[in-house]
C-alpha cells in the first residue's frame, strides 16, 4: 500500500520524527522536540550536584559521544556529557533513553519474547530502547559525524552499506556483526542517510530544475538506496521469509526547498540581531534552535509575549520571513503548556516555505543546500509504503502520519497496539487498509 498523503512530525527534526515512528506519539507525549533542544527541569552536565536553578541544553548529536571523532563514537554516549536530574535525591545523568517519556514498539515486542534489532546513525539514538533502556537486543549505532561522512555522498553511501550488511546478517539469523547465531529478529531495520546527504551537499538541494527532477547526486543516492532495499528483499526471499515479513519504507522528514528558486536564506544571527536592541540579548535566551524553523526557549518565561511583540513588528516579519508565530494559546494547540511542562519551547517561529537558517548568506558549496525541521509542506510530506502479502496492493490518498506506523507494526505482529502508551494518550490508529487484529481500530480505507 502506497500512502501518498503521509506527513511526519511537527517539528520535522530527526529526533521527534524517529520517536514518533516507533512510539506512535507526537512530541506532546514523547517529550522529544529536537536533537538540539532544552529542558527547564534538568541540570547542566557539569553540575554534578544538581544545585542551583535547573535548565540544560540537550545535545543529541555527536557532542555527547565518548569520542565524537571515532567511528563508534568511542563506545557510545558519555554520561558526563548529558544533562542531569535528581532521582531519589541523587544527581543522575539523563541518558537518551531517560529522555523519551513513553514506551516503544521494541519494548512491547521484547516483552512478548520477540528479538529486536535496529541500526541508526549515531549513539544518541539509544533513546529507541525506550524508558526501560533495554528495548533493543541488537542496536547498531555508528557515528555519522566520524570523518565528516555527511560531507561526501560516497562516504555516506559507504556508511549506509555497512549498516545494510548488518541487516542482511540479521535476516540470515545472526547478530549485526555476522559473528553470532541468534535467530532472525521479530523487528529489524535501519535508516538511510545517502538521500539526505545528496540534498544537503549538492547544488540546488538535489534538484535539476524547479519541478523536482533529481540532479545527478540525488539520482545516484536514490538508485543506491533502492538497490540496498532490493538486497533486503532478495535476502528475505532467499531465506524463505518474504511471505512472513512486512516491509515498511518511510522517511523521518522531507527537505526544503523543493524548488531551488524558492530557497531563501536567513542567517542564524538574524533573530538574535533583532532581539538584542529590543532588550533581549543572548543572556536572556536559554536556547535558540534554527534549521527550517526556529524554536526559542527563554530564561524568563514571563517575557514570552514581549519577545513575540518584537518578532511580529512588520519590519521584523519581513526581514525574518515570518509566516506564523506559535506561543501561548496557539502553541498549546499542539504541545503542552511550556509554563508547566519543562520540554516545549516558549516560542516557535515558522517562516515562509523554502526558508533555511544558515550561518552565511553565501549559498555556494560547501554551504548546506537544503534543511528540515520545520512545519511546512516540504518538510512534512514523506513517502510511506507498507508491503506484505496480506495487504492489498494499491494507493491510499487518505491523510496519515508516521505515528501510525507504530501501532501498525504491532497489529501486523498480532500484538495489542494499546500496549503503546502514546497510542493510549493520543488515540493513534493503525494505518487504513491494514488487516486488523483483536479489535484494533484503523478507521476506514481512503481512496485508491
Amino acid at each position: 500500500m502506497n500512502y501518498t498523503n503521509a506527513s511526519t512530525m511537527k517539528p520535522s527534526d530527526s529526533i521527534p520524527s524517529t520517536a514518533g515512528i516507533f512510539t506512535g506519539g507526537t512530541p506532546a507525549v514523547t517529550g522529544m522536540y529536537y536533537d538540539d533542544a532544552y529542558n527547564r527541569a534538568w541540570f547542566a552536565p557539569a553540575n554534578t550536584n544538581c544545585t542551583g536553578a535547573p535548565g540544560s541544553v540537550i545535545d543529541l548529536k555527536q557532542g555527547i559521544d565518548f569520542n565524537p571523532g571515532a567511528a563508534d563514537g568511542g563506545g557510545g554516549v558519555d554520561p558526563a556529557k548529558v544533562p542531569r536530574q535528581l532521582v531519589n535525591g541523587v544527581c543522575t545523568p539523563v541518558m537518551p533513553y531517560n529522555m523519551i517519556r513513553v514506551n516503544t514498539v521494541f519494548e512491547v515486542i521484547k516483552a512478548a519474547h520477540g528479538r529486536t534489532a535496529y541500526s541508526e546513525k549515531r549513539p544518541s539514538y539509544g533513546f529507541l530502547n525506550g524508558p526501560s533502556g533495554t528495548g533493543i537486543d541488537d542496536l547498531y549505532t555508528p557515528e555519522i559525524a566520524f570523518n565528516n561522512i555527511l560531507n561526501s555522498l560516497s562516504l555516506t553511501e559507504a556508511f549506509d552499506d555497512d549498516r545494510v550488511q548488518s541487516v542482511l546478517n540479521e535476516i540470515d539469523g545472526k547478530d549485526h556483526t555476522g559473528l553470532l547465531n541468534v535467530g532472525v529478529p521479530t523487528i529489524f531495520g535501519m535508516n538511510f542517510q545517502a538521500i539526505n546527504a545528496a540534498k544537503k551537499d549538492s547544488l540546488r538541494g538535489g534538484y535539476a530544475d524547479d519541478i523536482g527532477t533529481p540532479n545527478s547526486a540525488l539520482n545516484d543516492a536514490l538508485t543506491h538506496t533502492d538497490a540496498s532495499i532490493g538486497r533486503f528483499v532478495n535476502e528475505l526471499r532467499a531465506q524463505g521469509l518474504s511471505d512472513t515479513t512486512a516491509v515498511i519504507i518511510t522517511a523521518k522528514h522531507g527537505e526544503t526547498a523543493l524548488d531551488p528558486s524558492e530557497r531563501f536564506i536567513v542567517t542564524t544571527s538574524a533573530i538574535q540581531n533583532v532581539l538584542t536592541p529590543a532588550g533581549f540579548p543572548p543572556s536572556t535566551i536559554a536556547k535558540l534552535t534554527e534549521k527550517s524553523t526556529a524554536l526559542i526557549w527563554l530564561k524568563d518565561q514571563s517575557q514570552t509575549q514581549a519577545v513575540v511583540s518584537v518578532l511580529t513588528t512588520k519590519a521584523n516579519e519581513t526581514s525574518l520571513r515570518i509566516a506564523q508565530i506559535l506561543s501561548g494559546e496557539s502553541l498549546k494547540l499542539l504541545f503542552p503548556d511550556p509554563l508547566t511542562d519543562p520540554a516545549p519551547p516558549d516560542i516557535i517561529l515558522i517562516p515562509f516555505a523554502g526558508t533555511n537558517y544558515e550561518p552565511s548568506l553565501n549559498p555556494a558549496l560547501p554551504a548546506v543546500q537544503a534543511e528540515h525541521g520545520g512545519f511546512n509542506e516540504n518538510d512534512l510530506h514523506v513517502p510511506l509504503l507498507v508491503a506484505h502479502p496480506s495487504i492489498p496492493y494499491g494507493q491510499s490518498r487518505a491523510p496519515v502520519t508516521t505515528t501510525q506506523i507504530a501501532p501498525t507494526i504491532l497489529n501486523l505482529l498480532g500484538l495489542d497496539a494499546n500496549q503503546l502508551q502514546a497510542v493510549q494518550l493520543e488515540g493513534t490508529r493503525v494505518l487504513p487498509g491494514i488487516p486488523t487484529q483483536g479489535g484494533v481500530d484503523n478507521g476506514h480505507l481512503g481512496s485508491h
